[in-house]
């Protein structure tokens, strides 16, 4: 197996252009998710929602993927949650990252699920599968996004009870936090679901929005393109289904040059 460069090794090799950052904090979550935070460069901008591509120095050649920024716009710091997929030619290294470790980002960000792809409305969904949370875990830490939405709900189906939790422990941090609890207030919603395990929320998102449980469920009428808008970030097959099923609800796609009532992320990881 290769094997990933040392620090050494990588000060020597960075490519030019590249931020070269250091790891701050990791977190295993589960045999197969982990998030970790690492220092964030000075000049370094991004919207929330965005993605960059990081990567690590493997055998003397820099390997990048595509990877939401986990962390508002407003953080000292980067925070990325990543899947751990054992012959992934980044994930397979990137899982074993400790503090201390360098990683490294291209200086560019992008991406459609940013606040401003999106028209005025009164309702954000984020709908979200596994590692799919992420760019939301961005979005709900910002606090523009609920000067423009009056409430925000993040749905987030896992398989397992475990793979729930990194959405818990965002939902805690907010509660928690000294200037993010004032502004968030009620605002939020959190609807968990799993597909494979007892809980008292089960289901595929989009079995639960078809049959109409998860408005029931959340106290909320259906879709309503006047007022709803939504953001979806999962698998592929589950960005096709939720994509479809807000269009035969009357939303439109956009993009950030023309905003619509729901934006969708193509960004992979493997």
């Amino acid at each position: 197996m290769n094997a990933p460069a040392t620090n050494p090794e990588i000060v020597s090799a960075i490519p030019a252009g590249v931020y070269a950052e250091t790891v701050t904090a990791v977190q295993h979550y589960t045999d197969r998710l982990f998030r970790f935070r690492m220092t964030r460069p000075q000049d370094f901008r991004f919207r929330s929602g965005e993605f960059a591509m990081i990567g690590l120095m493997v055998e003397g050649k820099p390997i990048y993927r595509a990877y939401s920024i986990a962390s508002p716009a407003w953080d000292e710091e980067l925070e990325f949650f990543s899947i751990k997929v054992p012959e992934g030619p980044l994930t397979q290294h990137l899982q074993n990252v400790k503090v201390g470790d360098t990683v490294l980002m291209r200086k560019k960000s992008t991406g459609t699920l940013v606040n401003d792809a999106l028209l005025p409305g009164k309702r954000l969904y984020m709908f979200s599968t596994g590692t799919g949370i992420a760019p939301f875990a961005s979005l709900i830490r910002d606090p523009e996004t609920y000067e423009k939405f009056e409430e925000v709900i993040l749905c987030h189906t896992t398989r397992e009870v475990a793979e729930l939790q990194y959405g818990f422990d965002l939902i805690d941090e907010i509660k928690n936090h000294e200037f993010l609890s004032e502004v968030v207030g009620d605002k939020l919603k959190h609807y968990a679901t799993v597909t494979r395990e007892d809980y008292p929320f089960q289901g595929r998102i989009t079995d639960n929005i078809r049959s109409g449980k998860m408005f029931t469920d959340l106290g909320v009428p259906p879709l309503d393109p006047a007022v709803d808008r939504g953001m979806i970030c999962g698998s592929a097959a589950m960005l096709k289904e939720t994509k479809q099923l807000l269009i035969d609800a009357g939303l439109n796609e956009g993009a950030n040059n023309k905003p619509g009532e729901f934006v969708i992320e193509r960004a992979f990881v493997d």
